[in-house]
């Protein structure tokens, strides 16, 4: 089973250009199908929930199995501990996170944790990350799962990507977690001081 996670903002659903192409890039390489409907179409926003910030998650397989809302929970991530792993998989948003829930079983007393996968930083437990350098804002080029907020923030050139190593963190000032509820100017920022080794 994979998920979606779109963000419904006064009653438009956000960045689907970009939750169509990962939702039919899983069906395609994951499933083999070749026949995707659209998520648009299909996504029937109930008549009361056009003004708030809500989370659209919509599930699905061979078919589209359940779309459903929730409001978003805001978690507060005040630290980050590196852990790390060469072998875990996440290049699918698959509804199962164990593998990643293992990982973020090692945060010991840290409110996250950034992986790091053969010396390379890609993402936080629910978000990918970005650096901030003095100029610019880098998003690793490893991430496990490509996030649709990244997709459109390299997109429209807001970010730029780079291969960061734990020892590049020096070169850094600070960081955000952006994920499809938390863009670049939502996600709050964390100083470097913040990740844990």
């Amino acid at each position: 089973m994979f998920i979606e996670i779109i963000q419904l903002y006064q009653g438009v659903l956000l960045n689907m250009e970009f939750h169509q192409e990962r939702f039919e890039r899983t069906r395609r390489e994951v499933l083999g199908l070749h026949n995707h409907p659209r998520l648009a179409e299909l996504i029937s926003i109930p008549a009361g929930l056009d003004k708030d910030q809500l989370k659209c998650r919509v599930s699905y397989g061979k078919v589209v199995d359940l779309i459903e809302y929730e409001r978003q929970e805001l978690r507060k991530v005040n630290s980050l501990k590196l852990v790390y792993s060469d072998v875990i998989e996440y290049a699918y948003k698959y509804a199962d996170r164990s593998h990643l829930q293992d990982l973020f079983g090692h945060r010991e007393d840290c409110d996250d944790i950034l992986v790091v996968k053969k010396n390379c930083i890609s993402d936080s437990f629910y978000a990918n990350v970005i650096f901030w350098n003095g100029a610019d804002w880098i998003t690793p080029d490893t991430p496990l799962l490509e996030g649709t907020m990244r997709a459109f923030l390299l997109n429209r050139g807001l970010i730029r990507e780079e291969r960061i190593s734990p020892d590049d963190l020096h070169r850094f000032q600070k960081l955000k977690l952006i994920n499809a509820m938390n863009g670049l100017g939502q996600a709050p920022e964390l100083s470097l001081e913040s990740i844990h080794l």
